[in-house]
């Protein structure tokens, strides 16, 4: 009698969980492909004021950001199989998970400093950090396709920026997705300055 092999759970279907984050990763790529459209060097470097970043420092934050991140979502997504945290969900988080990802979502009702490691470099060219930008995208996409199957609740992922914060993996994934939000939010009120160069 033949036994009949173990599905592996990367191949199944994805939950419904992982499945909104890659729709959002997608619609964020659409919002960036709109924002960009049309921008020359001095345009996507141009300051508001003093202190302010420019269209660019937001988009190479957010590569920065993702450059840190995505090893850290990784490493908790072959250590959640290797260790069987497997699961299916729907999965429960717990507050300051949540709050965390809604504190990121944009419009920016507190305005938070960046952590030094996390600061982008000014006048950024835009051949280097839009190719990036949506590279990114695409890995952060594969990153949720990757979890599925694993317990998105019990796997643990460390904050790069700090060790007081920890956070389940499926919400470190929305995490992403509600920052990268937060800072094309940001930049968009840059294009729309009355002062933008046309």
């Amino acid at each position: 009698m033949q036994q009949s092999k173990a599905v592996d759970p990367a191949t199944r279907p994805l939950i419904p969980e992982l499945e909104d984050y890659c729709r959002q990763f997608e619609a964020i790529k659409r919002d960036a492909e709109d924002l960009l459209q049309g921008l020359s060097e001095a345009q996507f470097n141009w300051r508001q004021s003093p202190g302010r970043w420019t269209i660019a420092e937001c988009l190479t934050h957010l590569n920065v950001t993702g450059n840190l991140y995505i090893p850290i979502i990784e490493e908790g997504i072959k250590r959640g199989r290797e260790r069987g945290l497997l699961g299916e969900g729907p999965f429960r988080y717990g507050w300051f998970n949540n709050w965390f990802v809604r504190f990121n979502e944009p419009p920016v009702k507190i305005k938070a400093r960046a952590p030094k490691a996390f600061v982008p470099p000014p006048d950024q060219p835009m051949g280097a950090v839009v190719p990036r930008f949506f590279e990114i995208q695409d890995r952060l996409i594969e990153c949720a396709r990757a979890a599925n199957g694993v317990d998105l609740a019990r796997v643990k992922i460390q904050s790069p920026a700090t060790r007081l914060v920890r956070l389940s993996l499926g919400r470190g994934i929305a995490l992403m997705g509600s920052h990268e939000r937060r800072h094309l939010w940001q930049a968009r009120q840059v294009k729309d300055d009355p002062n933008f160069p046309r």
